[in-house]
């Protein structure tokens, strides 16, 4: 198994064989391209500066002084697989020869002592419903508990166009926002902050190719326009939702705010996690997203609810390969029609409920619309959504034969609204 000369603890979710790219910067350095290893940040700029990297290029050099990723992703997988292997090769065991007179210490900086940016510019974000639990879930409490799937949700990968300009990185906080809502007994709507301030635990993929307008990406070709995974929590105002989602959809419940995990997991550290999802849907799907060998990937996914006061419980522990539909099925159906696809797109699975009380991947579900509330064991504290002060923190990794991937976390706090 593949070690590092760094000393690495077992459960963190930056082992060698991870190596996710994010964007820091400290007080001396912009925002820049780096990787994760155990607790430290790789300043791969320093590490290009120093001759050790094979790609000696003015376009990689360029790339990894850049503020985003999407240079670095535009130069291609060729580009960013070899970066990641000559990096693995670097700070692996017995490697020391490779660094000449530079001290590896030297291109460290350490996690805690650096701030994290929006890992990419995402020009569109598209939110899926993959998750046939959550759906079901939802549709029972909503519609009707013996029907509660809407005819077209196991043809068609359901999903909606968010709002990018409102995704923010993990440690962002954020107001309570306004809206209008309509409670059952009232005629008319009233205005105000939203009462009902809810999670969604999902996962996320990053385009890694621009596409032109009227071309298609087919089912079985569709990894190769993937670069990586994060973690993505949609906060959602069910109260608002609930009153405007018809006759068109999520609006003001959904745009007010998304968070993403800082790292980008590269599908290269993923691929040993793959698993197989049912090779027949029923009904059968349609030819263009029939996928040949249908895959997903097991990774652990966790909420954890923290009080303003500082009581913490774990609210759920899901996974991604509760998911119904899968990636290469969402980009296929994405793009049947001629929309194109831009390098740091985000397409966000939906949330990923599982099929068990304890894997419920939202406060909607998990307290069924509010009736039942989440009890808080150290001092019997409730919530039936969040209050101001609250903060929900998403983790998730994979883990098999000794080896850990993991994402990190994507956290935020709730604050209260401002003064209208």
């Amino acid at each position: 198994m593949l070690k590092s000369f760094l000393p690495i603890p077992s459960d963190s979710d930056f082992s060698i064989h991870n190596l996710p790219l994010g964007i820091f910067s400290t007080e001396e350095l912009s925002a820049r391209a780096g990787m994760a290893l155990g607790n430290q940040v790789i300043h791969l700029a320093a590490l290009f500066e120093a001759g050790l990297l094979e790609n000696q290029s003015s376009e990689l050099k360029d790339a990894l002084h850049a503020p985003v990723l999407n240079n670095l992703i535009a130069l291609g997988p060729e580009v960013w697989k070899a970066l990641r292997l000559r990096v693995q090769l670097l700070f692996s065991e017995r490697s020391q020869s490779l660094w000449g007179n530079t001290r590896p210490d030297s291109v460290f900086v350490k996690q805690d002592s650096v701030q994290m940016h929006l890992p990419v510019a995402i020009g569109d974000y598209t939110d899926f419903y993959s998750s046939e639990y959550h759906a079901a879930n939802v549709g029972a409490m909503f519609r009707d508990p013996q029907n509660p799937l809407l005819p077209n949700w196991k043809h068609i990968p359901v999903g909606y166009h968010g709002r990018s300009s409102s995704i923010v990185v993990s440690g962002t906080d954020f107001h309570r926002p306004y809206g209008q809502t309509k409670a059952p007994t009232s005629e008319i709507p009233s205005f105000g902050p939203s009462k009902q301030v809810d999670m969604e635990l999902e996962t996320g993929f990053i385009i890694s190719r621009n596409t032109n307008q009227g071309s298609r990406i087919g089912v079985n070709e569709a990894e190769d326009f993937i670069f990586g995974m994060l973690l993505f929590n949609d906060w959602s105002a069910r109260d608002l939702q609930s009153w405007e989602y018809v006759p068109l959809g999520p609006f003001l419940g959904k745009n007010f705010c998304s968070s993403v995990s800082p790292w980008l997991v590269s599908m290269e550290a993923l691929k040993p996690f793959r698993v197989a999802m049912p090779e027949k849907q029923e009904p059968e799907v349609l030819n263009y997203i029939k996928q040949e060998n249908r895959w997903t990937y097991d990774i652990h996914l966790e909420a954890e609810f923290e009080l303003a006061h500082g009581q913490k419980e774990i609210i759920t522990k899901t996974n991604q390969k509760y998911l119904y539909w899968s990636m290469n099925q969402q980009l296929a159906h994405h793009t049947v029609n001629g929309c194109p696809m831009r390098i740091g797109d985000l397409l966000a699975s939906g949330t990923i409920s599982g099929p068990d009380p304890d894997s419920l991947g939202c406060l909607l579900e998990i307290t069924r619309r509010g009736q039942n509330p989440v009890s808080f064991k150290a001092d019997g504290s409730t919530r039936n959504f969040m209050e101001d002060g609250d903060r929900i923190t998403v983790r998730g990794y994979a883990e098999k034969d000794g080896i850990r991937v993991g994402f990190g976390e994507v956290t935020g706090k709730l604050l209260p609204p401002i003064a209208f």
